[in-house]
């Protein structure tokens, strides 16, 4: 009977209460009393914010040592383009210069001829003779038509105003032992020859005005000068040939004759376009920057 009891009653609720164990065997006749379970929580763990990276740093971490090097071209072309602002300021300023000279009064001719050196495009006047047996030529060189100047020298029509020649002819200033060159003008390739225009060689005192021009340098591709005619204004070699001084003055238009060399034969023209060179080299500097942006830094493709 006894074990019927503990079978049926006692050991059930033993096994139920499995929390709390069997600790006294003794007291397994009184009523169990219930034992809690404690039940320990863990903290979740919680992973810390990525950190944030800007984007400046992601797009440029990645760009090599070439697409650095990339960065000369607009570099480059933007320093040319700064370069031409400098050469356009310059270049007016050159321009306002001579402006000033050609309208400047005429004064006589110094004393000291290598002051001449600092008077380029001034008018002078000079008082003395022509040496016409030591007359060089220049050319060929188109005729410049200042006024009346066609009709003044009577010795080429409209046809001809292209095909001609510079008359230089050394010039003995009155009064002293200097002798320099003077451009007397431009005459057409038939009057070449000075016996095919004796009414045009003056003779005698005369005065005139000049503008003083400074010798010029070879240019390139210009063969070397032979005989008495020349390629370019080589003052240095002219003088040489015909014991002067090397300096050079270009007669006026005034100082035209009936039947002579046309005057005026002044060539002052200075090319400025530095402002087409400006455009476009700032144009291809934003153009490079551009699309150096565009290929290194987003990586993106035509």
């Amino acid at each position: 009977m006894l074990k019927t009891i503990l079978s049926t009653h006692i050991l059930p609720t033993v096994r139920h209460h499995s929390c709390g164990g069997l600790r006294h065997p003794a007291k397994l006749y009184h009523h169990p009393v219930p034992q809690r379970c404690v039940h320990t929580r863990t903290k979740p763990r919680i992973s810390p914010p990525p950190k944030l990276k800007s984007s400046s740093t992601d797009s440029t971490a990645g760009i090599s040592p070439f697409g650095w090097g990339l960065l000369i071209i607009p570099a480059t072309t933007f320093g040319l383009g700064c370069w031409q602002v400098y050469r356009k300021q310059w270049k007016e300023g050159l321009i306002d210069e001579l402006e000033r000279k050609i309208h400047m009064s005429p004064v006589p001719i110094p004393d000291d001829l290598t002051a001449l050196n600092e008077m380029e495009y001034q008018t002078v006047t000079v008082r003395g003779q022509f040496l016409h047996d030591q007359e060089f030529h220049l050319g060929p060189r188109a005729c410049i038509q200042h006024g009346d100047s066609h009709t003044a020298g009577g010795l080429f029509s409209q046809k001809e105003a292209s095909i001609g020649f510079l008359v230089i002819t050394p010039f003995k200033l009155e009064g002293r032992d200097d002798k320099i060159l003077i451009n007397r003008g431009w005459v057409p390739k038939r009057y070449l020859d000075p016996a095919t225009r004796p009414e045009g060689q003056v003779t005698g005192t005369v005065e005139l005005q000049g503008v003083v021009r400074l010798p010029e340098n070879r240019p390139q591709f210009t063969p070397k000068q032979r005989g008495a005619i020349f390629m370019y204004r080589d003052v240095e070699r002219m003088a040489a040939m015909s014991g002067s001084e090397p300096y050079y003055l270009d007669a006026t238009v005034a100082s035209t004759v009936p039947h002579g060399p046309v005057g005026g034969q002044t060539r002052v023209t200075l090319r400025n376009e530095h402002l087409s060179y400006i455009v476009t080299w700032f144009s291809l500097s934003g153009f490079t920057t551009w699309l150096w942006f565009r290929q290194i830094v987003r990586g993106k493709s035509f």
